[in-house]
């Protein structure tokens, strides 16, 4: 079984601001990844919010291990079948009709990471390696 420190870490603060940026998953999972070596009622508080409410599931995952080796009574997260975030088709038409006609599927991926980045970096997360094809077939539809 492995010791845990059970004090706060000094950069909690950092942590927890880190642990909740809506616009970087790699953030947000560094930080649940660096928070996981802290068995702290604070700690465990967070990394359960993480868990139940983060929108990409490696770090929803990343928070059940944290929590599952504290020794907490959790169930591992279900992986989200349909919308990560909720209106996704809404916001991806408005980010389509800001841009001219003869717009690329770069331009939109572009104009949606500075439209809406918390939708770009959570179906980025999400969908990993195939993030581009993804996004590519949203734009062909709508």
């Amino acid at each position: 079984m492995k010791n845990f420190k059970t004090e706060l870490p000094e950069q909690y603060e950092t942590l927890k601001k880190q642990a909740n940026y809506t616009s970087s998953w790699r953030d947000r999972l560094d930080a649940v990844e660096a928070l996981s070596e802290y068995k702290h009622e604070k700690v465990i508080d967070l990394l359960q919010n993480r868990m139940n409410n983060d929108t990409v599931n490696k770090v929803q995952l990343a928070a059940f291990r944290a929590l599952e080796a504290f020794g907490e009574d959790v169930q591992k997260p279900q992986h989200a079948r349909f919308e990560i975030i909720k209106g996704t088709d809404k916001i991806l038409k408005r980010v389509k009709k800001s841009l001219p006609k003869d717009h690329t599927v770069a331009d939109f991926a572009d104009k949606l990471k500075r439209m809406r980045l918390d939708v770009y970096d959570a179906y980025e997360g999400e969908k990993g390696a195939k993030f581009m094809e993804w996004l590519e077939e949203r734009w062909t539809k709508l």
